[in-house]
Parts: C-alpha cells; sequence; structure tokens
C-alpha cells in the first residue's frame, strides 16, 4: 500500500476475535511511530498476533490531558500516530476526543480507519428498527440514573448501552420502571467463543441470577404502545398477506414495527397462523 500522509489515525481493531480487523487497519498500525493505546497490556496481544512492533504510547481517561501536548509536539514533528481503544472504534464512549479537537484546532490532519464496533454489531443483530441513539455509559447512582431515563424514556428511537456485566441487575429494574414498553437485546462476548445473546421484553426480562462478567452491549427497542386498541383479527389479516413473501421473523419485525405492538403478542398471532393455517 502507499505511504501515509502524517497525521492521527483512528484505527479500529477487534472487540474480541483478532481475526476481525481490515487489511487497511493492519498497514496504518504497521507504518505508525507511534501507537497510542487505551491499554498497553491488552493492545499488545493483538499487536504481537499480527507480528507489529512499533513504540506504544499509554493514553487514557486519566492522562489524556497530561499526555496532550507530547502527542501534538511528535504529530507537529510530521510523525504518523494511530490511537487504538481496548476494543472496537475508538473515541465512542473512550479517550480521543480532547486530541481529535486539538488536532482540528492545530490543522493537523485526523483519518477514521474503520472497523469493527460493539455499537453497530449489537445494533445489527437486534431486529430493531435501524434508527437509533447511542448513549454509552449510564451513570452508576441510582439517583443520577433515574434522572437520564426519565429524560430520554420517550425518545422514539432504539437506544443502546454499554452496561458493567457486574451490575446488569441493577440496570435492568431501572428499564423495568422507566422503559417498560420496550424489548430488549443484550449482547455478551460477541465474536468471542462465549457470545451470548439475550432477547425479550424489558417488562418480562428476568434478573439474572448471578452477575455477568465482561461489559454488556444493550439495545433498548423503540417505544410501542402496549394499550394500543386493535383487534388481533386485524393483526391475523396483516400477517396472512405478509407470511405468503416474507419470513416469520421478518412478519413480526414489520407489523411490531408498524402498529407500535409488543414483538412477543404479534410472534404468538404469527406463530398460530403458521402452525394452523395453510397460508396458500
Amino acid at each position: 500500500m502507499d505511504n501515509l500522509i502524517k497525521g492521527l489515525y483512528i484505527v479500529s481493531t477487534p472487540i474480541g476475535n483478532l481475526d476481525d480487523i481490515t487489511l487497511r487497519s493492519l498497514d496504518v498500525l504497521k507504518k505508525s511511530d507511534i501507537i497510542l493505546c487505551e491499554d498497553t497490556r491488552r493492545s499488545l496481544k493483538l499487536l504481537n498476533h499480527y507480528n507489529i512492533k512499533k513504540k506504544l504510547v499509554s493514553y487514557h481517561k486519566f492522562n489524556e490531558r497530561k499526555e496532550l501536548n507530547k502527542i501534538i509536539e511528535y504529530l507537529n514533528e510530521g510523525k504518523i500516530l494511530s490511537l487504538i481503544s481496548d476494543a472496537g472504534t475508538p473515541v465512542l464512549s473512550d479517550p480521543g476526543k480532547l486530541l481529535i479537537n486539538e488536532c482540528i484546532r492545530q490543522n493537523i490532519s485526523v483519518f477514521p480507519i474503520p472497523g469493527a464496533s460493539s455499537i453497530t454489531a449489537a445494533t445489527s443483530t437486534s431486529g430493531f428498527n435501524d434508527q437509533f441513539l447511542f448513549y454509552g455509559f449510564l451513570p452508576k447512582t441510582e439517583n443520577e440514573l433515574k434522572k437520564k431515563l426519565t429524560e430520554i424514556k420517550d425518545i422514539d428511537f432504539s437506544i443502546v448501552f454499554f452496561i458493567p456485566g457486574l451490575k446488569i441487575n441493577f440496570y435492568l429494574k431501572a428499564f423495568k420502571s422507566l422503559l417498560p414498553e420496550r424489548d430488549i437485546f443484550i449482547a455478551r462476548e460477541m465474536t468471542k467463543i462465549h457470545e451470548t445473546f439475550y432477547r425479550e421484553s424489558v417488562e418480562n426480562i428476568a434478573l439474572f441470577k448471578s452477575n455477568l462478567k465482561g461489559e454488556l452491549t444493550v439495545v433498548i427497542s423503540k417505544k410501542y404502545n402496549k394499550n394500543k386498541i386493535i383487534n388481533d383479527s386485524e393483526i391475523i389479516k396483516q400477517a396472512k398477506v405478509y407470511l405468503k413473501k416474507y419470513s416469520l421473523k421478518d412478519v413480526v419485525e414489520l407489523i411490531s414495527a408498524k402498529e407500535k405492538l409488543s414483538k412477543n403478542k404479534v410472534y404468538e398471532i404469527c406463530l398460530k397462523i403458521k402452525k394452523n393455517e395453510k397460508i396458500s
């Protein structure tokens, strides 16, 4: 590949499986003079896997302001720097905004190197509406959490959160209280050996008997009105038409989104049609 233009490269890295990295990302990392890492120990696992030997500089939320001037000095010297996070696309709920804004202020080029992202990986698998709000990490205290969820509870989009597995039940209780008329999708260990997905309505999902490990990506669907008055006969009528052309999953998604109804209710009706009635 061609030589790189000097500047700062925001390089996406795998969210778990080390094979989920682009050829361009590897090329940029190999040609970088310095790689800024959230945690050098974790980044070394990836870099050693691909036999990339470069100078690593620790860059995280506790030292990003302190290290800023030195990093800008490197860039002004014409060095090529890459910024990577522990996993996925940097800057999204990770350090980097301070540095990027300073680069913009000083007319230093910033280049995105796209790749893996737990946000898009989870939303693409959730089956929810593709209009979504990425929120990131929620507050850790009960009062602040209630305040933030109250502010966003009427947003008519899917919402994506990062949640520590150790506190999943704490957040589920808050969702049940303030975001009841939605479905929930929980992604754990995405792309890894123990990858697990949980799907249920917020109202019906059970609390976990033991805490989950790691960081979870949680998607809450757009709000549906469970009190909306619509006869089962209307759903049946629509379902019979759609099931002639589309899969059960697609029909449930289509009708629940169109009528703003619970997916569970629509699924039950569609399943009965599939089992008991011949669709001609």
